[in-house]
């Protein structure tokens, strides 16, 4: 398995970023917008809307989504959690038994409570799921710029064969059979983020801001356990590492969002989607279910859902009784 065509389905500013990480890695790719509309723009100008001021490779070919794209060695899904689903349906028709499929999105999918992995599983059966995840801003990558993430599939040779095929000298995939871990850790930091994001946007300085992330990580690490997580995943790229980075920079989606939260705006439309506004409530009722205790998780959807103030959550978190750290 060499993987030398690929697919990237997807060319917001994620799919586009990895496009390139491709191509600079001395494979063919085929970056796929979701819709003929998107890809007549992309194939004119050679840019993304989503990743304006930076151009497209040469070497890389745009070609619409489509059941086509499964003809690729291996494919990525770079489209949102909730639309995880209809990209794996649009290729499953055309998909060869084992192929890899690798969920680039960091999510749960609302109602069903399913990690990307399972959505692709379930609606593309013929694939090998896999997920790439970690520390990395699209626009870092997609400049060229030293990023590492982890490639998780449960076939650690494939695993090692998927990352090889993606490395290069600025982007460092590390491989990994902990699926499931790689996965907690993309979907629960974002949601951390927008409780990190709070913090600053209210103005509750640098020693909140630290005592959130701490107290955040320990809360995803307590809700990897419940799920199987290996703990040297959750201390990893794709767990404390993707933390770190989503919870101290406002190029983070998430963080941003937070921030105008804490500032006391009301979300505005149109602007860069946030993944943990939909994975939260997941996120708690999933932990609820486990008996995991995520108070700060908690509180982020208590806001989003206008259930209690920015400042009444704030409250509640620093009345919490006094207890050993763990």
């Amino acid at each position: 398995m060499a993987f030398e065509h690929i697919a990237v389905v997807g060319a917001g500013a994620w799919g586009t970023a990895l496009a390139s990480v491709i191509a600079r890695a001395g494979r063919k790719v085929t970056l796929c917008p979701r819709d003929r509309a998107a890809t007549d723009l992309i194939r004119q100008r050679r840019e993304s809307p989503r990743l304006p001021g930076i151009r497209i490779d040469e070497r890389i070919a745009i070609a619409p989504a489509s059941a086509d794209a499964a003809a690729h060695d291996t494919l990525r899904l770079a489209v949102p959690s909730q639309h995880m689903c209809e990209a794996a349906r649009t290729i499953a028709p055309a998909l060869v038994a084992g192929t890899p499929v690798i969920a680039c999105a960091k999510g749960i999918e609302r109602g069903t409570h399913r990690f990307m992995t399972e959505v692709i599983a379930e609606n593309a059966p013929a694939a090998l799921p896999a997920i790439l995840s970690g520390p990395s801003f699209a626009e870092d990558v997609a400049r060229g710029l030293p990023a590492a993430v982890t490639l998780a599939a449960g076939d650690e040779a494939i695993a090692a064969m998927l990352a090889q095929a993606l490395g290069s000298a600025a982007f460092r995939p590390y491989h990994s059979t902990d699926v499931r871990g790689v996965e907690i850790g993309g979907a629960a930091k974002n949601v951390l983020a927008i409780a990190a994001g709070i913090v600053a946007g209210r103005g509750l300085g640098a020693s909140a801001a630290a005592a959130l992330v701490t107290r955040g990580f320990a809360e995803l690490a307590r809700f990897g356990r419940a799920f199987g997580a290996r703990p040297e995943t959750l201390t990893g790229l794709s767990g404390l590492g993707d933390l770190i980075l989503t919870c101290s920079s406002a190029q983070s989606r998430n963080y941003s969002f937070g921030i105008g939260l804490g500032r006391g705006q009301a979300p505005q439309p149109g602007t860069k989607l946030a993944e943990g506004i939909f994975t939260a409530p997941a996120l708690i009722e999933m932990a609820k279910e486990r008996a995991v205790e995520m108070p700060i998780a908690g509180a982020v959807v208590d806001i989003l859902a206008g259930h209690v103030s920015v400042d009444a959550a704030t409250e509640r978190l620093l009345t919490r009784p006094f207890r050993a750290e763990g």
